[in-house]
């Protein structure tokens, strides 16, 4: 089965990234290298100007002979939604993990984008199949599940609704393919296969220093030395976001209705303060402006 995602001319396959925070401004850069004229939509446009700038400092840096000579030429910026999906290919929908919110957009899409588009949530929580409930064609729906850094990392998450069908599903793995990611293909259950696995480590070593059992510095070091994990469970929560890991973990304990998925007092404390990673200067570390580390958070206790 093949879908047009699989061509090597993507000058005329327009693509949109709804939500321009870390993970949308992360999956327009690498649709924009890839060679999709991109469209990336938010309801602020601060946001989209700082996402703008972020976009094309990353892509500076690149060096890619076989992407676009001005990848930053085909970037649109746009606060409205309706007329920025209205003849795209392709939606990839990362807007915060808030059931009411995502059911919105979706409902929006079900009027406005053309009928054959394929709409993809970069959701890492919540279940495909009830966000498709709210679209006029539920088998165009499925998840891909971009990883942070999105340009660096090259696993997607292709979650299967459903009443995903299977061309969704082809042209899902097609995109993913020429966006330079490596997909797993896993059925819609309550966080997937990563967010199952990563958020009940990263609870696990929230209690472990709010319990006192060790620091965030050696609670990360022995995942990193032990484990070989490239990234401390506490680290990895910081490059996120605060805010977002609390809205993953409220939605995966929503949905399984697990304890274990319950939000840690510490995470709540952080969010509630303002510390909210690497994006606000404190979290579980302290940041300077252009993100460097420099050393652990005071009052974690």
């Amino acid at each position: 089965m093949t879908s047009k995602f699989g061509q090597s001319d993507r000058s005329a396959l327009p693509v949109v990234v709804l939500g321009a925070g870390t993970m949308g401004r992360g999956i327009a850069q690498v649709a924009l290298r890839a060679g999709f004229p991109t469209t990336l939509v938010d309801v602020q446009q601060s946001v989209l100007d700082a996402a703008r700038d972020a976009i094309a400092r990353r892509l500076a840096r690149e060096t890619d002979a076989a992407g676009p000579a001005d990848p930053m030429a085909a970037l649109r910026l746009s606060t409205d939604l309706d007329a920025a999906v209205a003849d795209v290919v392709a939606v990839v929908e990362a807007v915060p993990e808030v059931d009411k919110l995502k059911a919105e957009v979706y409902r929006r899409l079900a009027n406005a984008a053309p009928a054959g588009a394929l709409l993809a949530s970069n959701t890492s929580t919540m279940s495909v199949s009830r966000l498709a409930e709210h679209a006029a064609d539920p088998t165009r729906v499925i998840g891909m599940h971009f990883f942070n850094p999105v340009h660096r990392m090259d696993l997607v998450e292709i979650i299967v609704g459903r009443r995903t069908s299977e061309q969704t599903r082809a042209e899902a793995l097609d995109l993913a393919t020429a966006l330079g990611k490596d997909p797993i293909v896993v059925v819609d259950t309550p966080g997937f296969v990563t967010s199952r696995l990563g958020l009940l480590l990263g609870n696990e070593a929230m209690r472990l220093v709010e319990e006192k059992v060790a620091s965030a510095a050696d609670v990360d070091k022995a995942m990193r030395l032990g484990y070989r994990h490239p990234m401390g469970p506490l680290e990895l929560a910081d490059l996120v976001g605060l805010d977002a890991r609390l809205n993953n973990v409220r939605s995966m304990h929503e949905q399984s209705g697990l304890d274990k998925y319950a939000p840690p007092k510490i995470l709540e404390r952080l969010v509630a303060e303002g510390r909210l990673g690497r994006k606000t200067g404190s979290g579980f570390y302290r940041y300077a402006e252009d993100g460097t580390r420099l050393g652990p958070a005071e009052d974690l206790s």
